[in-house]
């Protein structure tokens, strides 16, 4: 059976929702040109006007597919919720704006704003989530090299997250190449940057790690989040006294 594709998503969405439907929009990975075949999904939001819940059962088969074709459900804002999410949500915010397609309807980013203050609370703690989750993850492999690898390789998607983040922080435009994104974000925490672009590269396919690689740079990887955590608690002086 053909996956969905990214046309037919929006046409079953249309044929769904009708009216309501105001917007649809790739963003993430694939919409910057960063989509890497058969490891990247396709992230899509939706803004509605209104959505009941037996709205989102008759989109339920329209999901079902979509996930089946290997992506997440698609992320659905009324209009009013997303006018008023910014400061809950200004990582993602900030992500979608700077990389994002418009698949239908009008672009839902005209006036969205993201305050500084926001996005520094809380991308300090999804650094800070991310670091324990890295040090569960390396209790629960175990000592097992191979699951100390796919810890690396799952995590590096939100890491990069949460580095473009940093760099919109800092004032900076993030660069569209995590090998450099990496470098700057490693050069502004005074940590290196080494553990990080080979788990990029791993990811990328172009220099793969052994099994055997995974301990010494799963060490250097957790001590550089650690770095950039402690970086961000003293951002502007944000820290405490």
């Amino acid at each position: 059976m053909a996956k969905m594709t990214l046309e037919e998503l929006v046409a079953q969405l249309g044929a769904s929702l009708g009216e309501e439907l105001r917007s649809v929009v790739l963003y993430g990975s694939a919409a910057a040109g960063e989509h890497i075949p058969n490891r990247s999904d396709y992230n899509v939001l939706v803004i509605v006007r209104a959505l009941a819940a037996d709205r989102l059962r008759a989109l339920s088969a329209t999901a079902r597919a979509w996930g089946e074709a290997g992506n997440p459900p698609p992320l659905i804002f009324t209009e009013n919720e997303w006018r008023e999410s910014a400061d809950v949500f200004p990582m993602e915010y900030a992500d979608m704006i700077e990389r994002h397609r418009v698949l239908h309807g009008r672009s839902p980013f005209e006036g969205v704003r993201v305050a500084p203050a926001d996005l520094r609370l809380q991308l300090e703690h999804q650094a800070r989530g991310k670091v324990l989750a890295l040090r569960q993850g390396l209790l629960a492999a175990a000592g097992d090299r191979k699951a100390e690898l796919q810890l690396l390789s799952a995590s590096v998607s939100t890491i990069m997250t949460i580095f473009r983040a940093v760099e919109r922080l800092r004032g900076g435009t993030p660069s569209r190449d995590n090998v450099e994104l990496s470098r700057s974000v490693a050069a502004a925490a005074a940590t290196d940057a080494d553990a990080f672009v080979r788990v990029v590269r791993h990811v990328r396919g172009e220099t793969r790690l052994a099994p055997a690689d995974a301990p010494a740079v799963l060490d250097a990887y957790l001590r550089g989040m650690e770095a950039v955590v402690e970086y961000l608690d003293g951002f502007g002086g944000a820290g405490r006294a």
